[in-house]
């Protein structure tokens, strides 16, 4: 009896430092996102004036229509971060068959970036592709949207613009409509993220100050606070993501409360941004999941 008391202090001590190490594994960071590379778009189509206001897109080959994917990028809303990181997902996407409608917009740092700027944009910019889906051959009944982190957040949101009053600024007279919306890592809980403080106080210059001083801007601009949205939602959450892993899962509860059509995925090898790079062992997660938004049958 006691060798088999010893043998499982031995097991269980293995395991907890297995657990630790599986913790510690070394992750992509910001640094990294350079690496990734940025496979020119087939075409870029502006939605304003402003040297941010374009659309980057990606085709596969052949005649369409094709279905289409929205994706936002993250950066944590800021004007450091741009679009150029999200290439090689929008290139990788194309050639499996999804026409990617890749959006640069207005961040906090720019010139009419943050509240309502940003916002604006993205719906702009979503809405455009109605008007020109026929030109490209898009499959306006096929899309759906997508984004990282911050992108996250903005492709969440863009699935509960059907909410809005007609009275919203943010109501559009023929707002585009989502099969379902693919969150990866996303960052979806503005007041959550206002509490952490997140990258230096972003959330107070995006928003225009804090959840009490901007109660209006939060209910409209918060997703978290949009729920039910009623549309189908993955949201696929890195098990190594520490930082940004608590806001994906609060955001999954309140929407799963609210009796939304959401589900997490667990990224068991991802942190933050494994899961937006296609050479990575997360990326067959993301892939399927837009496959099984889409209804598309894997090669």
């Amino acid at each position: 009896m006691r060798h088999l008391q010893l043998t499982m202090v031995v097991l269980l001590a293995l395991l907890n430092s297995t657990a630790l190490l599986a913790d510690e594994i070394a992750v992509m960071t910001t640094d990294d996102l350079p690496g990734l590379g940025n496979p020119a778009a087939d075409l870029r189509i502006t939605y304003g004036d402003d040297e941010f206001q374009f659309v980057n897109l990606y085709l596969p080959q052949g005649d369409g229509p094709h279905p289409v994917m929205i994706f936002i990028h993250g950066g944590c809303w800021l004007s450091e971060f741009d679009i150029t990181y999200t290439g090689k997902l929008a290139k990788a996407l194309a050639n499996d068959g999804i026409a990617v409608w890749n959006i640069e917009y207005r961040r906090v740092g720019n010139t009419g970036g943050g509240w309502p700027g940003t916002f604006n944009d993205i719906a702009t910019a979503a809405d455009l592709l109605y008007k020109v889906a026929d030109k490209y051959s898009l499959d306006s009944s096929r899309v759906i949207a997508s984004g990282h982190s911050a992108g996250g957040h903005l492709a969440l949101w863009l699935g509960a613009r059907h909410k809005f009053k007609k009275n919203s600024q943010f109501a559009m007279a023929n707002p585009v409509q989502l099969q379902g919306i693919l969150a990866l890592a996303a960052a979806p809980d503005l007041a959550m993220l206002h509490e952490k403080n997140v990258c230096d106080g972003v959330i107070d210059k995006l928003m225009g100050g804090s959840p009490e001083a901007q109660a209006e801007r939060y209910a409209l601009g918060s997703a978290s606070e949009l729920v039910p949205l009623g549309t189908s939602q993955l949201l696929v959450i890195g098990d190594h993501d520490k930082n940004w892993r608590p806001v994906g899962e609060r955001y999954y509860a309140a929407a799963n409360a609210a009796g939304d059509d959401v589900e997490i995925i667990r990224a068991k090898e991802s942190g933050h941004f494994e899961m937006i790079d296609p050479d990575s062992t997360s990326w067959k997660l993301v892939r399927d999941a837009a496959f099984k938004l889409l209804n598309i049958i894997p090669r």
